[in-house]
Formats: structure tokens, sequence, C-alpha cells
């Protein structure tokens, strides 16, 4: 392979870059206190549960609306869908490059929002859906206005996907489901919920769960709480399904398939997480150095101290070892079924997710006092990128993947 990135990579890296400074700092700039040390306070509704302001949800929508004018929001997406059918290693290379910019409108971290929208469902609708549920949610996604959340975790079952205790049964035409869902994503903004429940299979089998799009409207649905979490504002409330009726037509996919749809959205993350923890921790790394060079010390420069040389350096030779195995593994994604690869897309999820927790921790050392404050954007950094450890798959379920491939046992695509 080509160790250089495709030269239409950097030309669209340069495209962007000219479109924030041009379009999104003008209106970050505008709302600051989102970004700066309220950024915390300013983004969450304190009185409904810790949920998104409206007002943050607005904001981030005009961003979006400014990027789909400009050409960038959909450029990951099919064709199908309006966008460009960007390769996997594109989008490597621009979620890195965008989080190794720092705190900012143009890619919040704890949305998961960007100029270049994130939106792993949108190719699972265009591959699996019916005509109708592709027409009701792939645009509603993109914009906002129809949103679909994703039910996968439950109390009692979170890395564990295939011990679903939610259970749905054949009535007729219709579905029963009834369980209960945990971290339920963005239930609180969404029109519809994809819910993962089992049809039939004995609990551990990979075949016999089913995804079912239910509306949230629909009798039965009830958001129990919200969890407030490590990084506020929250989305990831508790929800219920008790008798909750839903005809044959809400299948996503197909019967007892759909272990593969949530397989699909799992793998759609885990490469772009661990590129935006490669980028965040590159820009921690960054500031270090900065602030290192000009912080004086004992006389001298902070940066002369070899307790801070060799942890900074330890770090950025991590970082550089990283960043460029996400892009030859994003590399072959293009190439090959991503889940035959799977090993290696966990090796850069969980390297990348511990990179930049120990980067922003180091990056808040470095800084002294000033790094533990919010005026600093560490913090920030480290709470959010610290839940990829956990979600997604814990990283001992990735450890746990690469050892299967390694050591030849259980199923490599389960």
């Amino acid at each position: 392979m080509d160790f250089e990135l495709p030269p239409e990579i950097p030309a669209k890296l340069r495209e962007l870059d000219e479109f924030i400074e041009r379009e999104i700092k003008p209106l970050e700039a505008r709302h600051i206190q989102y970004f700066d040390h309220r950024r915390e306070y300013a983004r969450t509704d304190w009185e409904a549960d810790g949920q998104p302001r409206k007002e943050w949800n607005d904001l981030i929508a005009q961003m979006e609306r400014l990027a789909d004018k400009a050409g960038h929001l959909r450029y990951g997406l099919p064709k199908s869908c309006g966008g460009q059918a960007a390769s996997t290693l594109a989008i490597a290379a621009i979620r890195e490059h965008l989080a190794a910019k720092g705190l900012g409108l143009h890619n919040d971290l704890q949305d998961e929002s960007s100029i270049v929208g994130n939106f792993p469902l949108v190719p699972i609708l265009d591959a699996y859906g019916t005509p109708q549920q592709k027409e009701t949610y792939i645009e509603g996604i993109i914009g906002r206005g129809n949103h679909l959340a994703f039910a996968l975790t439950e109390p009692d079952h979170g890395s564990d996907a295939t011990w679903l205790e939610t259970a749905a049964r054949r009535d007729g035409e219709f579905w029963v489901i009834n369980g209960r869902k945990r971290y339920n994503s963005q239930a609180y903004r969404a029109s519809a919920d994809l819910v993962f429940a089992r049809t039939s299979g004995e609990p551990g089998d990979a075949h016999g769960i089913t995804a079912f799009i239910v509306p949230m409207s629909t009798p039965g649905v009830e958001i129990l709480y919200n969890h407030w979490t490590f990084n506020m504002p929250s989305d990831h409330p508790e929800v219920g399904f008790k008798d909750v009726r839903v005809p044959n037509s809400a299948i996503l996919h197909a019967e007892g398939q759909g272990l593969m749809v949530a397989q699909r959205f799992v793998h759609e993350n885990r490469i772009r997480q661990a590129a935006a923890s490669a980028g965040a921790a590159r820009y921690c790394i960054a500031e270090a150095v900065k602030y290192a060079n000009t912080r004086h010390v004992f006389g001298g420069p902070l940066s002369k101290q070899q307790a801070v040389q060799f942890e900074i350096a330890e770090l950025h030779a991590e970082c550089e070892l990283v960043r460029n195995y996400i892009f030859r593994t994003a590399w072959q994604m293009d190439r090959q079924d991503p889940l035959k690869i799977s090993d290696q897309v966990s090796i850069c999820n969980f390297r990348a997710n511990r990179l930049v927790c120990e980067a922003a921790d180091r990056a808040m050392q470095v800084h002294g006092g000033l790094g533990y404050t919010r005026a600093y954007p560490f913090e920030h950094i480290y709470r959010h990128h610290r839940r990829y450890r956990i979600t997604e798959g814990s990283e001992e379920i990735q450890i746990r993947r690469v050892a299967q491939y390694l050591f030849k046992f259980g199923s490599s695509r389960a």
C-alpha cells in the first residue's frame, strides 16, 4: 500500500478547514458559552433531567444545515442518500483531523455532530430498510426532524448483546414487545426507537434477534428516567416496553437477523471513534508541548525537565503508531468485509480510546492547576472519551475479540 493519503483526502481536509474558518467559527463565536468554561452548564437543561438544551440542539442543527448546503454533511453517505460515498479511509482521516483541531462547533465530541456527519444508521437503512422506512427516516435523521434512537443495551446485559431479555412474540400480523433498555441513546429527541429483541432461539444465540422500528408514541413505550453521566448533558435514558404492539412492517432487515444490523452499526462507529480519539490525543499532546515550551519554572522552560519530556514523547510515539494503524485498517475496510478484520478494528478502538484518556490526563498535569480548570478543554476531552472505553463494546470485549482471532476460538463474526 501507499503510505501517503490519496491526494483527494488532503484536498478535502483543506476545503473543510476553509469552510470552518469562513462559516463555522463566526457562528461559534456568537455562541461561545457552549465552548468555553460554561459549556456544561450552558448545554444542559438541568430542570429537564439533564437533557441537552433546545438552544444547544438548535445551534448544532444550524451548523449542520450550513455544512449540508456546502456539500460536506453527507460526504460519507451513499449516493442514494445524497452523499458522495466517501471511503472509510477518507472518513477516518477527516474524523482524526477535525478532532485534532480541539473543541468547537465544527466537530462536537459530546453530541457526535460534525460538519461531516456521523450517521451510522443511515447506510443501514439504505441497505436493509423497506421503501417506507427509507422514506420516513433517512432524511429525518440527516435533517434532525425525524430521528431514530438506538436501543440495544439492557439493565442486565451490556456488551453481551446475544443475551437480551427484551423479547417479542408474534400475535397474528403484529409483534408484542416486552422489556427494558438502558442508555437508549438520543431517545428524548427521537420520533422512533430501533429496538433489538429476541424473537426465537436461546439466550446466547446469534440468530433469533430481531430489530424493530418502534415509534416513541406507541402505547407501552415509556421513558422511565435519564442517566446523568460523567459528561453532561445526557440523552441516555432508561426506556421501558410493556406490551408494545408493532406491525410486521416494523422489522428492519429480516426476522431473526437483527444482530447483523447491530454489528454493522458498531463497526461503522468503532473505527470512527478510534480516529476521533487519535485526533483528540494529538491535540492534547500538541497543547502540552506548546505549554511546556512557554511555561518557565526553576529558571527555565518546563520542557527542559526530563520528567515532562519523557511522558509526552512516549504519548507522541504511541499516537503516531495508533494513528497510522487506524488509517491502514480503514484502508483495508474499503477492500474487504469489515467483519473479517474486526480484530483489527478492535485494536484500533481500544488502543486509541486508552491513548486519548492518557493524553488528556497528561495535558492536565503539564498545565498544572490551570489544566484542572474548565478554562482548558482537557477535562471535557477526558470525560467524553472515557465513555468509549465502555460503549460500543467495552475495551475488555475488544481485547477478547483480538484474542478470539489470535487463539482461534469461538466465532470470529460473533
